[in-house]
């Protein structure tokens, strides 16, 4: 009888250490498992735009290519109103970050810079000029979309909007931190320095 009932008693230390074992790793894995959630829930965010700027430009557009063709043919030649809706903002699929389970933490280690995420154009003709035999085609005026939606894209970097965007990126991150929030987590963000002139860290 005295043996049986040490036998019970071994075997239900036994299960004891066994069930909490099992419980810790059980626990372990859904830590694991909810920042690897948390994790995929921001970048699923993807572009994140933060600052929108309206652009209107007079393109002109002269066929150059052909320069002797032309002279037989007649010139080609157009002005284009170009109006644009230019999107700035966070490709957040670019963020860097890891976990630290036990703190229950998400440690942003790298926030991009802001860029050109879209770029909405609508063209106007204006002035449009043909040459006797040189006509316009579909070529051409694809071209001259490009060219035309180009000349918008490189007067960007001028007009402000990602200097703009970068001063938001605090706000970014503080989206970001309420996403994290949402399972009880925290967002460690003290140590991040945005890549620009003048290295500022980031303050909360």
């Amino acid at each position: 009888m005295e043996f049986l009932f040490i036998g019970l008693a071994v075997g239900a230390v036994l299960a004891y250490f066994i069930f909490a074992r099992f419980n810790k790793e059980k626990s372990k894995l859904k830590t694991n498992e909810q920042s690897l959630v948390i994790m995929d829930k921001i970048r699923s965010v993807c572009k994140f735009i933060t600052v929108e700027g309206d652009f209107s430009e007079v393109y002109h557009y002269e066929n150059l290519k052909e320069k002797y063709l032309s002279l037989l043919l007649g010139k080609k030649k157009a002005i284009v109103l170009v109006n644009a809706k230019a999107h700035v903002g966070f490709d957040l699929s670019k963020v860097r970050m890891n976990s630290e389970n036990e703190k229950r933490t998400i440690v942003l280690t790298n926030f991009p810079q802001p860029e050109l995420l879209t770029v909405e154009t609508d063209f106007k003709y204006y002035d449009k000029r043909e040459g006797w035999a040189n006509p316009f085609t579909t070529s051409d005026l694809t071209d001259i979309n490009r060219d035309a939606k180009n000349y918008i894209v490189d007067k960007i970097p001028q007009s402000g909007l990602l200097d703009q965007a970068r001063k938001e990126a605090l706000d970014t991150i503080l989206l970001m931190e309420k996403i994290v929030e949402t399972i009880g987590w925290k967002l460690d963000y003290t140590a991040l320095t945005l890549e620009d002139k003048n290295q500022a860290k980031i303050e909360k």
